[in-house]
């Protein structure tokens, strides 16, 4: 494990410990990814403190739930990673009968947590922008990857082992879930034309907030609704601007779920049923600008924000977009050696 990441798990696990008691609830999220308003009302009516965690990468975070001394209630987790940490009896099945919020959730949303979590929010991955430095909407992965000569030293990447391939292998015509050696040594060829303009590999949600870097980054590779929050954290509205690439993308779900060993298991759950609720999870999915996947809520969320293809992308982007799936270790071993190598060229 590098030693960014070692370091990084300790701290969390450090701060975690700290926080758990009886009355605290610790959830493990990304940062600005949850409307505070709600966790306001819960403990409100609880009694019950929340107190967030943030990650802010996919394999930090699953670092972390490997850690049995993690002390973390309830985490939001990618599709990919929840049924396989739940066939390990690190998460608790959530069904309709303890989470009854699950009935306004069709199927093919349920299944995709695999049982061990509740649909939480969805969305694609695409290309972030500095609308007053980047003047042009990009319209393809190889405004990213190839940038022009301007934007050299600008933009920042991504170094999750699954994500980060997405542009490159995308651009490619490539499934993002190879595991062909030579079909990720095509991205990595690529991945290295792009190093001279990447300025961080770190998610632009962390690295904009370094005041070493942050105001000279103009284009990165992020996650629908990252715009909005960006926007927030710089105290300019619009600033930053969200484009899915022609060329297709990835379309990912994060799920709720809990830990099945948290002494608070009763009131995860109960948090979990909660943000679920077609009230709340309308008002969640209207503060965070992102797309709600409750069929009762959708109806709740205001005509404008349904139409922003900013937030619900047109149907030709979704056409072709892929799904992520579990990856062979191999492969997982193969993207990790390549991300440990693209920090070198920095």
């Amino acid at each position: 494990m590098p030693n960014v990441l070692r370091a990084a798990l300790l701290l969390i696990c450090m701060v975690l410990s700290g926080q758990a008691s009886a009355e605290t609830l610790n959830l493990l999220i990304w940062e600005a990814y949850v409307d505070p308003a709600l966790l306001r009302e819960w403990s409100a009516k609880t009694g019950v403190d929340v107190k967030q965690t943030y990650y802010d990468s996919g394999d930090l975070r699953d670092e972390m739930l490997a850690d049995a001394a993690n002390h973390v209630d309830l985490v939001v987790i990618g599709e990919s990673s929840g049924p396989l940490f739940g066939k390990r009896g690190i998460l608790e099945p959530l069904t309709g009968s303890t989470v009854p919020a699950l009935a306004n959730y069709v199927p093919a949303w349920r299944d995709r947590c695999g049982g061990y979590g509740v649909p939480y929010l969805w969305g694609t991955m695409g290309i972030l922008y500095r609308s007053d430095v980047v003047t042009e909407k990009p319209t393809s992965w190889e405004d990213l990857l190839l940038p022009s000569s301007g934007l050299r030293k600008h933009v920042a990447m991504y170094d999750d082992h699954n994500e980060a391939f997405v542009p490159a292998l995308v651009y490619l015509g490539q499934s993002i879930n190879t595991n062909e050696k030579s079909v990720l040594k095509a991205a990595f060829d690529l991945m290295k034309r792009q190093a001279p303009y990447v300025l961080t590999y770190e998610y632009i949600m962390s690295s904009i907030q370094n005041p070493e870097i942050g105001d000279r980054l103009y284009l990165a590779l992020g996650y629908s609704g990252d715009q909005k929050a960006l926007n927030e954290k710089l105290g300019r509205p619009g600033l930053w601007r969200y484009a899915v690439p022609r060329e297709g993308t990835l379309s990912w779900l994060d799920c709720l779920a809990v830990m099945a060993a948290s002494p608070r298991k009763a009131l995860a759950i109960d948090l979990v049923n909660f943000l679920s609720q077609p009230k709340q999870a309308a008002q969640n999915a209207v503060a965070l600008r992102m797309p709600v996947l409750s069929t009762a809520a959708l109806a709740l969320v205001p005509p404008e924000q349904r139409g922003d293809p900013e937030i619900y992308p047109p149907q030709e982007a979704l056409a072709k977009s892929q799904f992520p799936t579990p990856l062979s270790m191999q492969s997982i071993q193969v993207r990790r050696r390549i991300i440990t190598a693209m920090a070198s060229f920095q």
